[in-house]
């Protein structure tokens, strides 16, 4: 009775309202189902960090016993998404050394070191290899490091030991060495690491006079390379000839524009002010093998020469020079270049 009068209060809406809509009717939710709806929302508003999830739920809110089956899923559902994907790894930093965690103890070394330095053999105290820090031997002995030794058990450094002597007695002094050795024992102070050895060396000669002579050769524009182009045409020439020795032409010239007899009285220096056009006008090259120049020092040509054959001496390179006149080259007008040509005798043997 009660269907069939819904469905005819039903059949009379449709017929007497076309234009309105059909009502709608909802019915209450469970109170287990609102239950995990308040649930789901506190921990949604709960989940700002990544690992660590805190849920807040009411202290009246139980379910039923109806809902179990539902509850279980639902929980294990969460549990898996509190739970992170990979457990967060814990690093606690040791205070021990990273040696004794990995159970290799530090090497141990007497009071007295016998040292194997390329075949020549030293006796020293260990405080005196210890003697300044951040230098080679300081860190080679400090323990941290596994050293060689030879048969008969001294310490082996591979390295020429022929000056490792002076190097002992500035640990144990303070000593520099000769002068003719002071070059040779920079080198193994800079092998060695050893700063003071080495601040102490460069304030006496010849090292001191080599940065001098060095500031100048700085100003010297190609002068490196200009030196490697007179050994390369004196080998080159020498080699065509099948002679012992070969001869060039350099010019060396300190002043940037020619001077003239015509010049001299005008200015007062050699050094005077023209404008780019009549610059250009200058400006040529010299029918010389090599050109050294112009620089701005008071270091004049013969100091220049003197370099020169200073540094193919060190190279084991004998030179021999003298000037055999000037650029007679005319310019413009009265003009000419007047630089001064040397010739080198190169002795390969």
């Amino acid at each position: 009775m009660q269907q069939n009068g819904s469905s005819a209060s039903n059949a009379s809406n449709g017929s007497n309202g076309s234009n309105g809509r059909q009502a709608l009717s909802f019915s209450p939710l469970p109170a287990a189902t609102t239950t995990r709806v308040r649930r789901f929302i506190q921990e949604r508003r709960t989940l700002p960090l990544p690992r660590v999830m805190v849920v807040f739920s009411a202290a009246g809110d139980t379910e039923k016993p109806g809902d179990a089956a539902m509850s279980s899923s639902d929980s294990a559902a969460e549990e898996d998404f509190r739970k992170p994907a990979s457990p967060a790894p814990s690093f606690a930093l040791s205070k021990k050394p990273l040696r004794s965690s990995l159970n290799t103890p530090e090497q141990e070394f007497p009071e007295v070191i016998s040292l194997n330095v390329g075949g020549t053999y030293f006796t020293t105290r260990l405080s005196t290899l210890r003697r300044y820090e951040d230098t080679m031997l300081a860190a080679m002995f400090s323990g941290r490091h596994h050293i060689p030794r030879d048969a008969e058990g001294r310490y082996f450094i591979d390295r020429d030991g022929t000056y490792f002597a002076d190097i002992l007695n500035f640990l144990r002094e303070g000593e520099l060495p000769h002068r003719d050795r002071v070059r040779a024992v920079h080198r193994e102070a800079q092998y060695y690491a050893l700063g003071p050895l080495l601040d102490s060396l460069e304030d006496t000669q010849p090292l001191t006079g080599e940065k001098v002579r060095q500031a100048f050769l700085d100003l010297m524009p190609y002068y490196r390379d200009n030196l490697e182009r007179i050994v390369e045409i004196a080998k080159l020439r020498a080699m065509q000839k099948k002679a012992r020795f070969a001869k060039l032409k350099i010019c060396v010239y300190k002043e940037e524009m020619p001077i003239t007899p015509y010049e001299r009285p005008l200015f007062n220096s050699l050094r005077f002010e023209r404008s780019d056009s009549e610059a250009k006008l200058f400006e040529h090259h010299c029918e010389v093998d090599v050109s050294f120049g112009p620089w701005e020092a008071v270091a004049d040509v013969y100091d220049l020469l003197h370099c020169i054959v200073s540094d193919l001496d060190e190279r084991g390179i004998t030179a021999e020079q003298q000037c055999i006149g000037v650029c007679d080259k005319h310019l413009i007008n009265h003009y000419y270049c007047k630089r001064p040509i040397y010739e080198f005798k190169i002795t390969w043997w």
